[in-house]
């Protein structure tokens, strides 16, 4: 016998070989381990001691998702270049009474084309110095100040005055932020402003010759006034698009109404609040003077200061979100008209009932009246006829 071979299986058999442990048998103290992910945005800058979130942004449009274009000069300091600063955009109403807003307004506004300009306001708490432009369109953009600086405007300023049409219940609101470089040109860069050099205008009464002392630099007024006017649209916008989606909502459950009962839901007079509502977002959309289609006049003559306005206008897809609220409109429109036919031929279905049974009244009446001369003039004469023949009979019989 092979005592050799024997006593080597033997040993094998004795030493117990350790499982292995492959990648996926962890530890049952690992594995219970949560496992972190961590997240970094491409303009954040890591803080350990600070980890303040941001609010989320209130659209996807062109100019968040191009947000990495402003990048490098976020992330690249310059000597020549200012730290990021704040533009913060709110709306308080539908509209403003520009008149009425001069005597409520700080010393030194002045009208500077569509917008009063605020060259200067400090904020009484925080002590922060920016510059604020007020149009018609019931916004107001800051330069320099945040959202706090921007309410406090309102409360001390805009709260004042009797200028405010049909106020908002909640106030609208639109972020965005710029820096100062004397060496770059002045441009819209990512979801960043660049105020810097600008090429001189084509016409010289576009900028007024005697202008106040300002919180930023003068060269750039009228470039701060173009990317506000195409911020303060985009609010506007953005205060319609919120009403009339309340407006879609109310109206929503009326086509799952007529499917399951075959009536409107609504009637008469609420219909037609309901068309004068959607005619007013109409109206406020296309036909007002700060509309969303057409450009300002002041850019006609200025293709540099146009293309500051429709830089951030592009971006902030205002004519494309135009569309979108018209057609939106159009069907709302659409629908209420189907549901106005509908209550006129109800009406209509109502109203020849009314006329069938007022023509069965009148017969029933015209019968309990005029009834026994009719039924004299049917059978009266054949009575007459017979009594002659009875009295004779009584003669004969005497």
């Amino acid at each position: 016998m092979n005592f050799l071979g024997l006593a080597t299986r033997q040993l094998r058999r004795g030493v117990t070989t350790p499982a292995r442990v492959t990648q996926w048998q962890l530890p049952q103290r690992v594995a219970a381990m949560p496992t972190r992910i961590h997240r970094r945005g491409f303009a954040e800058v890591r803080n350990p001691q600070q980890d303040i979130p941001k609010p989320k942004p209130k659209a996807s449009t062109a100019l968040r998702r191009a947000a990495s274009a402003s990048l490098p000069i976020r992330s690249n300091p310059n000597p020549t270049r200012s730290d990021i600063q704040p533009i913060f955009t709110y709306a308080t109403a539908e509209r403003y009474l520009m008149q009425n807003l001069r005597h409520s307004l700080p010393q030194g506004t002045v009208m500077l084309h569509d917008a009063w300009w605020v060259p200067k306001w400090t904020d009484s708490q925080t002590g922060k110095e920016g510059e604020i432009f007020l149009f018609a369109n019931g916004s107001f953009v800051c330069w320099g100040l945040g959202e706090d600086e921007a309410r406090r405007f309102a409360q001390e300023v805009l709260s004042r005055s009797a200028a405010q049409i049909a106020p908002l219940s909640e106030p609208e609101t639109e972020d965005l932020e710029f820096v100062t470089d004397p060496q770059e040109k002045t441009r819209l860069q990512g979801d960043l402003i660049v105020l810097g050099q600008t090429p001189p205008l084509n016409n010289e009464d576009t900028m007024p010759i005697e202008l106040p002392p300002s919180a930023l630099p003068r060269d750039t007024v009228l470039a701060r006034y173009a990317f506000s006017q195409a911020l303060s649209r985009s609010t506007a916008l953005s205060v319609l698009e919120e009403s009339l989606e309340h407006y879609l909502s109310s109206v929503a459950s009326l086509p799952h109404a007529l499917q399951k009962t075959g009536k409107p839901g609504l009637g008469r007079r609420a219909l037609v609040m309901k068309l004068g509502e959607l005619l007013r977002f109409r109206q406020g959309l296309n036909l007002n003077p700060e509309n969303f289609s057409d450009t300002p006049d002041i850019y006609w003559s200025e293709p540099v200061l146009e293309g500051y306005f429709n830089s951030l206008s592009n971006a902030l897809e205002i004519r494309s979100r135009a569309r979108s609220v018209n057609d939106k409109i159009t069907y709302a429109a659409e629908m209420q008209s189907v549901l106005r036919e509908l209550l006129t031929e109800t009406s209509a279905h109502r109203m020849e009932l009314i006329i069938i049974a007022l023509i069965a009244v009148e017969v029933v009446i015209c019968l309990i009246r005029d009834g026994p001369e009719l039924w004299e003039m049917a059978f009266g004469k054949d009575e007459k006829q017979a009594l002659p023949s009875e009295d004779t009979e009584k003669t004969y019989q005497v």
